[in-house]
């Protein structure tokens, strides 16, 4: 089987991944000259590959499916047990729709408004304050602004507890031990919330806006007709409350490329939406997010004189296909620019690759850049402010990461 392709000599990958985070495919596809490998995780045959003509493969309905590729840990913390991230076919592509129809240009634009309200909002509570911790005050900020845009009531006094909980799923992705059991606590304190509040939608006892993403998710119909059970309408809903709080990691990381090139802020200062847009792509593309996605062989094929065979579990490099130098030139330095001429599909994978109407990309990249042009706008363009000795420095072992401070500010004043 495979002889063609490189296996990993170790019994087993799992402690080498939990190791080398971010960079254990990165650094096996150096090693052996190819952009596929065999290796074992977790005890099972596992193939890892990278590069855009991987991602196109990897992509295809036809040779991959995403049912039983979401590992259960992984389900009980990050997406849900059984949410979208783990369908295919024709009820993927239904329930896809539904998540389309609420990330459209003006839903995105309506939420970018509303970050940029909130973040104005917090200036006067700012200049006061000896230090702010930007992440801390993101998630917070953008847990407000997704409910209240979702239709879904918070109380203030509850605003820490739900971003907190919201960003405890996140980063139970990569985790064992303590951080992984936040996660599911985290996860079922919300599911529990989230339900209460679907079935009071139900029943009348609450009233949603017709056309809001509560609205939506309580009243879905699925191929067979029937309404989602209140569990699954929770489940989903979280799916697209929760990542626009972790966009809260996309902006400290704009904040420290700020930091670290001072140099890009002199084109960030017109009125050009371009400009703003090239930054926060480059540092999607720069930054390391999601570290590598899963599929199973949905039929056996050969690609690349590899066997895949029905079954097997096939991890493809986000952060590698990212920073790989066949598609980016100098893909290790900061360069908002390469990004004027910008129009791939495959090559380009912070949040997925291909067509995200029918396939697996996420179908709110487009709100996660806008809400991250609108925070990099108003740190730009609204407010001063110092950047006090801290530690800036981020792991790649860590998976999902983020700098060591989450970003200290201090002496803000309005601009």
């Amino acid at each position: 089987m495979n002889e063609q392709i490189p296996h990993d000599k170790s019994l087993d990958n799992s402690l080498a991944l939990m190791r080398e985070g971010y960079l254990f495919i990165g650094n096996r596809v150096d090693r052996y000259q190819s952009d596929l490998f065999e290796a074992r995780l977790l005890g099972q045959k596992v193939i890892c590959m990278s590069g855009e003509e991987a991602a196109k493969v990897f992509y295809d309905p036809e040779r991959f499916q995403k049912n039983g590729a979401v590992p259960k840990r992984v389900q009980k913390t990050l997406f849900g047990v059984g949410a979208i991230q783990t369908m295919d076919g024709e009820a993927h592509i239904r329930r896809k729709l539904l998540f389309m129809s609420l990330m459209t240009p003006p839903h995105q634009k309506r939420l970018a408004e509303l970050a940029m309200e909130q973040w104005q909002a917090s200036i006067s509570k700012w200049e006061g304050a000896e230090k702010v911790v930007l992440f801390d005050e993101a998630k917070n900020i953008l847990c407000r602004i997704a409910c209240h845009w979702a239709g879904v009531p918070l109380e203030e006094s509850e605003v820490k507890e739900r971003a907190d909980d919201f960003s405890a799923m996140v980063d139970a992705f990569g985790a064992v031990g303590p951080r992984h059991w936040k996660g599911r606590r985290a996860r079922t304190r919300a599911e529990e919330w989230i339900r209460g509040i679907i079935e009071d939608v139900r029943t009348g006892k609450l009233k949603a806006e017709e056309g809001s993403a509560l609205y939506s998710m309580a009243f879905h119909r699925e191929l067979d007709g029937n309404q989602l059970d209140s569990q699954m309408a929770a489940v989903e809903l979280i799916n697209i409350l929760r990542p626009i709080v972790a966009i809260a990691t996309f902006i400290t990381f704009t904040a420290l490329a700020l930091h670290e090139h001072p140099e890009c802020k002199e084109k960030l200062h017109s009125d050009n939406s371009n400009d703003l847009e090239m930054f926060v792509q480059e540092v999607r593309r720069y930054y390391p997010f999601g570290p590598f996605l899963g599929a199973r062989v949905r039929k056996d094929f050969i690609w690349n004189q590899c066997e895949f065979k029905e079954g097997m579990l096939v991890l493809l490099d986000v952060y590698g296909t990212n920073h790989d130098s066949r598609l980016w030139e100098n893909p290790n330095e900061f360069q908002p620019e390469r990004f004027k001429e910008w129009s791939g599909l495959f090559d380009f994978i912070p949040q997925g690759g291909g067509n995200p109407t029918l396939g697996h990309r996420c179908p709110g990249e487009g709100i996660t850049v806008e809400v991250m042009k609108a925070s990099l706008d108003f740190l730009v363009n609204k407010i001063e402010f110092d950047v006090p000795d801290q530690d800036l420095s981020y792991s790649l072992v860590k998976m999902p990461t983020l700098p060591e401070s989450g970003f200290v500010m201090s002496n803000i004043r309005r601009k």
